[in-house]
């Protein structure tokens, strides 16, 4: 009896290659769609970067070098420092002032609106109140509404309360953020518990101590995502502060820079500044991407988290 046990159990180990076969079917399979993505993503990264790289190689180029030769290759003479030179010396330096006000506008804009965002994305996400969802649905409606659109009113309103020409009028307008929002109320619905707010309450903490300390901790990676479009958007506004400002000294880098482009161009040639005004845009975006850089590792620290507690 013993032996026939044995003898029966050596029969059955055979059985473990035919799990194999699947495995190897699928392979080419797995292979194939990997190459497909990898592709796809290499083309998507170079519908981003070529734009970026053609602005590295054309700010060292000098302005004959930008007509004469190859748009995406580099040309006959290194000029990226006397390029560098040029954009903070023309007009006695003015670029470095439309650097200090995009800084104001932008950082002041984006810091207040990520707080207000945040404070009403929690309120309709935690309390109930009486025309809390008709209130949602006007909010959501206003993301479809063009900000070219409402430039003009807000133009008048602005001129009306003697606000034109001043940092106000481009900073007022940018601390309104709808989407914002909206993308704050569905984060904070999914990352804040109630229960952890009823347990706040029964320790006795008041409700914007509980949002404040609480709330807005949890809501970290939100509030960088919110911070980082109201940045960008109040960065890259041209038509708002264009209707707005007079005064040369108050433009942005947006602003500036069109300016100077269109005295290029309508100068003929007697004041050839394609090369600075190149050079100039390329400045602009470096602290775009100091900033993602810089706030990237928040979004990492909050998915991270938002793993372990569960």
């Amino acid at each position: 009896m013993t032996t026939m046990h044995i003898t029966s159990g050596t029969t059955n180990e055979p059985a473990p290659p035919a799990t194999l076969a699947p495995r190897k079917r699928l392979r080419p399979r797995e292979s194939q769609r990997s190459t497909l993505l990898t592709v796809l993503l290499w083309l998507c990264a170079l519908y981003f970067i070529l734009p970026l790289f053609w602005l590295i190689v054309a700010s060292t180029k000098s302005n004959t070098d930008l007509f004469s030769t190859f748009g995406l290759w580099f040309g006959k003479s290194f000029e990226l420092w006397n390029n560098l030179v040029s954009v903070f010396t023309v007009r006695d330096g003015l670029f470095l002032q439309w650097v200090i006000n995009t800084v104001l506008y932008a950082s002041v804009s984006a810091v207040i609106a990520s707080i207000l965002a945040t404070a009403a994305g929690y309120a309709f996400a935690k309390y109930q109140f009486p025309g809390d969802k008709l209130l949602f649905s006007i909010i959501l409606g206003a993301i479809m509404i063009p900000l070219t659109a409402l430039a003009l009113p807000t133009y008048l309103l602005f001129n009306t309360a003697g606000l034109t020409n001043t940092p106000w009028s481009v900073i007022l307008p940018s601390l309104v953020s709808p989407f914002g929002v909206y993308l704050m109320r569905v984060y904070a619905a999914d990352a804040i518990s109630d229960s952890l707010i009823e347990a706040a309450r029964v320790d006795g903490a008041g409700e914007f101590r509980i949002f404040w300390q609480v709330g807005f901790r949890l809501l970290g990676p939100g509030v960088v995502t919110v911070f980082l479009f109201a940045l960008v958007a109040t960065w890259n506004n041209y038509f708002l502060p264009l209707i707005m400002l007079n005064s040369s000294s108050l433009y942005p880098l947006t602003v500036g820079l069109a300016q100077q482009q269109a005295a290029s161009a309508a100068g003929g040639g007697a004041q050839a500044l394609f090369s600075t005004v190149i050079t100039g845009s390329l400045v602009s975006i470096v602290p775009l991407i100091i900033a993602f850089l810089v706030l990237q590792r928040y979004w990492q620290a909050g998915l991270t988290t938002g793993g372990v507690k569960e």
